[in-house]
This record gives C-alpha cells, structure tokens and sequence, in this order.
C-alpha cells in the first residue's frame, strides 16, 4: 500500500512538471507556448494516465469524473438538433504558405488563427484543427476511422468545435478495383483499438485489455439508455434567426479530402512529441465547400480531454470525410489511440459515478 502510495505521488509530481496541452490549445482556457515551442500533453488513453484516471491527474480535472454533459457521445435521435451548414457563414481563407503542425503527445495539431463562424450571436475565430483514432463521436452507435475537431473560440472565451468524421477512400464500398465514390455514403469502417492494426501486434497488456472491456461495456449501456424519439416530423424552435431541422441523425456523404492528404502528408516529420513542421500550402476552401454543402449536429457538451470543461458548443458535420489508406496508416503509427470513450446521455449522471 505505502509503495503504490510512494509511486501514485511521483507520478502526480512528475505531472505537476509538465503542461496541460488539451484539445483548447491555443484559446483562453489554455494558451498556447512560446514560440518554438510546443507543450506535450500529460495524460493519456489508458492505464494509470487513463481516461477513467483523469480525475486523480489534477483537481482541476473533476468534471471528468462528476460532470453530466460531457462529450463525446453517440450521435443517435435525440441527442441532437440539427442547423443548416449555411446558417454559420462559415470562412477560412486559404493558407498559401502553409502552417506549423505540432505534436502535442496524443494527438497531432493545425495552427490556424483565423477563419471566422456565427452562431447563436457569438462570432468565433478558428484557432486550431486536430485529429482522434478511432473517432470519440459515434454515429449512430457507428466508430469511424478518425475524428478531426476544429477548435474556434469566441471574443469572450466561449469555445465551440466543428467535428468531422474521417473515413478510409478505400474502404469506401463498391466492387473490388473500382474508383472510389465520392457522392455516396461509405460503409463504416471497423476502427476499435484491435481492428485499426492491419498488422499482428503483441497480444495486449492486462490494463488495455481493461480498459478495453470498459469501453465494451460503456457502449453496451449507452445503446440500452438510447431514447427512441417519435419518428413524425416536428416543428423545432429557432436560436437567433437559426432555425432547426428534424433531429434525426442523417449518414451524409463521403468527399476524398485533399486537404488532410495534405496535412497528413507530413505527419511522419513530427513522429516525436514536441516536435513541429510546416506543412505545404493548404487550400481551405475545399474544406468549407465540403462543410457548407451539408449540415451540423449539434449540442452542448464539453472537452474530450483534460479539464473536461463543459459549455461546449459541438457542430458534428454530416459530411464525412476520406483518406487514402497509406495516409491513415502513417497517421496511426504516430498518433495511436487517442479517443475517449463515448459518454452518457446528456444530462443524466457521469457514467463513472453509475
């Protein structure tokens, strides 16, 4: 007991040393470093720096334990409503002498800075894009193959963040050899921690496969709690001139993504955390053209990492993106798994006080 003591206090210690790198990087909540620098995060995906353990990392972190509308969650009816893409005036100039793209430890990010979005009479600025394996967000009870997670902030701190599903091009459907479709719905891709390795791995450790059966079991109770909505159609009320859809969840299509083929480009440049490139000129306008053409899901929840602060306005896009799978796969060897387990319905009890 004294020696799990002894080592529970160094650990904290040594993470006491070190910096919050959370996916608010670069807002209010958590300034980004000098430059030249960049901020390796200090919690992780599993074991003792866990998401089940975030609590025990910080006091700062006790919404991650207790907090009740906290994200990600399954994108099922009802836990939703859904605004018109055009609705947000959404804009990002394009970057023609590209970028610094960062390793923070667990996960990699896009500086931006600018790019400007309306909604509910806040206007935000883009600050910061970055990616989760396998996606946090479920789609309708669906993992897909990753997760990119625009980061905008208001004049006043208030936080927002466009998701958007990513999906493999190749594994996009149809007969064997054929072109990618990109005006199709793709079929989902198996992307839990076992499947998302193509390669024979040594046989997991007692504490992943822990964790593991946790995010089993989460996902059991979650699809058991799932509220089934009347299927009729019904007038939704509007926020400041943003007038909602049905809140039923809608599959959207899939685009080939030049742009991440661009930005995961480089991804083998910053394998080491801490580590920083430029990445080559990125056109953003293939990216708000995507967006615009379809529309946002959106709620209120929080931060998927470290301090799980809530007032999280989410906007999951309906339009998926793809990647070819040479990209995905130098990504993964970088990344690794980096998503948090899907949370309960917004407003009952923290699954880890059940």
């Amino acid at each position: 007991m004294a020696g799990s003591l002894v080592l529970r206090l160094g650990l904290l210690a040594v993470l006491a040393s070190k910096a919050w790198a959370s996916c608010a990087y670069g807002t209010l909540l958590h300034p980004r470093a000098e430059e030249g620098t960049v901020d390796v995060n200090i919690f992780g995906y599993t074991g003792e720096i866990g998401p089940t353990k975030w609590v025990a990392l910080s006091a700062e972190n006790a919404l991650c334990s207790t907090g009740t509308n906290q994200s990600p969650i399954d994108m099922v009816d009802g836990a939703f409503t859904i605004i018109p893409a055009a609705e947000l005036g959404l804009s990002i100039p394009d970057m023609p002498e590209g970028t610094e793209f960062e390793n923070l430890g667990t996960t990699v990010e896009v500086v931006a800075g600018e790019g400007t979005m309306a909604f509910d009479g806040v206007t935000y600025t883009l600050q910061q894009f970055h990616f989760h394996l396998p996606s946090e967000h479920l789609d309708n009870g669906t993992s897909m193959a990753m997760e990119m997670h625009m980061v905008w902030e208001g004049a006043a701190g208030e936080i927002a963040v466009i998701g958007a599903f990513i999906d493999i091009e190749d594994g996009a459907g149809g007969e064997a050899g054929a072109a990618p479709n990109a005006t199709a719905p793709a079929a989902p891709v198996n992307t839990t921690p076992e499947a998302v390795n193509s390669t024979p791995e040594p046989a997991a450790t007692p504490e992943a496969q822990q964790v593991h059966r946790r995010r089993d079991g989460f996902l059991k109770m979650l699809r058991k709690k799932s509220v089934k909505k009347t299927q009729e159609k019904r007038q939704l009320p509007s926020i400041q001139g943003h007038f909602f859809l049905v809140n039923t969840p809608s599959t959207g299509v899939v685009t080939a993504s030049t742009l991440l083929e661009t930005v995961l480009g480089s991804v083998e440049e910053i394998s080491e955390p801490g580590t920083v490139t430029k990445t080559q000129p990125l056109i953003m306008s293939e990216l708000v053209n995507t967006l615009a053409a379809g529309s946002f899901q959106t709620y209120n929840g929080s931060l998927t990492t470290p301090p799980c602060s809530e007032g999280v306005r989410w906007l999951v896009s309906d339009q998926k993106l793809s990647i070819q799978t040479a990209t995905f796969s130098k990504t993964r060897t970088v990344i690794g798994f980096n998503s948090r387990f899907p949370q309960g319905a917004l407003g009952e009890p923290n699954v880890l006080q059940q």
